[in-house]
């Protein structure tokens, strides 16, 4: 790290919008690193793991503004508040978010609050969790042949507590789709879904606490993940991941998050015929 030149330096008075990634340190960019060893205030999230707060400095101090499902510890303006508040103060400010800041992070608002009360503010996004988790389960994104693309999205109802989003433009089989924050949302999300044309024998996953030690993956079809959630009483974070590729690398559980076993994948294989 000592050989790349020092780019990303934090100012008095300045804001730095840095995503964690999905928990594990190693994730981090070194851009995002260099932040928070700069850091005199931290505004972090409920997402951003211990094993990342501890790199912050002793002497910074820890605002915790973290956000469950339908529960809010800090709204959102208010943290906005508070972010303008210790910049103004002079502060070396860090807004530290899990995954990316700038996917259903609301790094975006952020900024631009920030901007329109006069404080400067360095971006930098995070490995996203739809990314680091299903590579850390062994499920690759796209993959020649089966999946051409994927789809990011949010699980979330709308105000009027209705699930309104593009099911027909999800219904394709050679794209794979990642939700987010949908778990309290997936009966609805896999009926949908299969009334809009995705096969429900479609591979489907569940990734809760990705990339960390706690790491648990459930496997299963479209049609049977809602079940497969209640049974093993799954919350959130967890991540629901939808498409032929969940099974393209291995249908096992890594021991090692991020490694896989070429001694496992053997075993795997259908025997040859001779």
């Amino acid at each position: 790290m000592n050989n790349i030149n020092r780019k990303s330096t934090l100012q008095a008075g300045e804001v730095a919008l840095v995503g964690s990634g999905p928990g594990d340190a190693e994730l981090l960019t070194i851009r995002a690193l260099r932040f928070i060893e700069q850091a005199d205030v931290a505004i972090y999230d409920r997402l951003v793991s211990d094993e990342i707060m501890a790199l912050l400095p002793q002497h910074c101090e820890r605002l915790y503004v973290g956000k469950e499902q339908a529960k809010h510890c800090v709204p959102q303006d208010k943290i906005n508040e508070l972010l303008v508040t210790y910049a103004q103060q002079g502060r070396k400010v860090l807004r530290l978010k899990g995954g990316d800041p700038f996917i259903f992070g609301r790094g975006g608002e952020e900024a631009e609050f920030l901007l329109k009360n006069g404080i400067s503010c360095h971006l930098c996004p995070g490995i996203t969790a739809a990314s680091g988790c299903t590579t850390y389960a062994g499920i690759p994104l796209t993959h020649r042949g089966v999946a051409q693309g994927c789809t990011f999205i949010t699980g979330h109802t709308q105000n009027d507590g209705q699930l309104n989003l593009p099911w027909q433009s999800l219904s394709c089989s050679s794209q794979t789709v990642v939700f987010y924050m949908g778990i309290n949302t997936l009966p609805s999300i896999t009926e949908q879904l299969i009334k809009h044309g995705r096969d429900k024998n479609t591979p489907a996953a569940l990734i809760r606490k990705g990339t960390q030690p706690e790491q648990q993956i459930f496997r299963g079809k479209l049609s049977s993940l809602a079940d497969l959630a209640a049974e093993h009483k799954v919350t959130p974070p967890t991540l629901i991941v939808i498409g032929d590729v969940v099974n393209q690398l291995t249908d096992i559980t890594l021991t090692t998050p991020g490694f896989l076993d070429a001694k496992n994948y053997q075993q795997q294989l259908p025997l040859s015929v001779e």
